[in-house]
């Protein structure tokens, strides 16, 4: 924390949140559990984010593809999505912490789709840092959509072939109010992004950590943040360009 330069923060981490599963195996103990021991890698992580007033926190938590896993574990985490939803609503206002999500909400079950709303219009006046959920999100679903929307668009005679570029593009994503992630933290060791804002990742800093989510915590995320800082960041240009553009 001593040698975060609070100067040069990241104004939006993504987090793959990777290991549950893993962690669970280690300890002889069915998914779930690593599904429920998580819960304090997010409330840090969001803690974290929220004490050093990073604007936005995306956590990727339950992708498309996630519906294909055993009925058992779906049911189960939609249960513990909407518990921890309910239970943990109050302290996001208390903290100042607003709620928003991404993705396919309207598949989640309609009581989970509840909670979020309740929750969502609770934390709605927050100010401080917004944490967005990804839920039956996947970048690839998320384009595909936006590709939809631009050509009825089209077809409508409301905007032409020339009007689409990336900036207009971006507009109809989920992420339309989000500004792109500058740090991408990943954990347990995986090296991809596994459909997560594949877009909005085009210049994102990628970070991974060997640390198995469930025992992410706090130092882990300050770390990456350490890591993020000393980095140069060109986009495209040479680091002379940016020497002379910062003289």
């Amino acid at each position: 924390m001593s040698v975060i330069n609070k100067d040069n923060l990241p104004s939006h981490i993504a987090v793959i949140m990777d290991g549950n599963g893993r962690w669970a195996k280690q300890r002889g103990a069915a998914r779930i559990f690593g599904h429920k021991n998580a819960l304090k890698a997010v409330r840090d992580t969001v803690e974290g984010c929220a004490e050093l007033g990073i604007g936005f926190l995306t956590l990727y938590a339950f992708s498309t593809e996630n519906w294909n896993r055993p009925v058992e574990e779906v049911n189960a985490l939609m249960s513990l999505l909407i518990s921890t939803i309910r239970s943990e609503a109050p302290t996001l206002k208390k903290n100042n912490i607003r709620l928003a999500t991404i993705g396919a909400t309207s598949s989640l079950p309609n009581s989970c789709q509840k909670e979020l709303k309740e929750a969502i219009e609770l934390t709605s006046t927050s100010t401080g840092t917004t944490v967005v959920l990804a839920l039956s999100y996947s970048s690839r679903w998320e384009i595909v959509e936006a590709v939809k929307q631009v050509a009825q668009e089209v077809n409508k005679g409301n905007l032409s072939v020339e009007d689409i570029d990336a900036e207009l593009f971006s507009s109809y994503l989920d992420t339309k109010n989000i500004p792109d992630p500058e740090l991408i933290i990943r954990t347990s060791g995986e090296n991809r992004l596994s459909n997560f804002l594949l877009w909005q990742a085009a210049y994102s800093e990628l970070y991974i950590s060997p640390i198995l989510w469930p025992d992410f915590r706090k130092e882990h995320l300050h770390e990456a943040i350490v890591s993020f800082q000393g980095r140069e960041r060109r986009f495209g240009k040479i680091s002379e360009q940016l020497v002379r553009s910062h003289s």
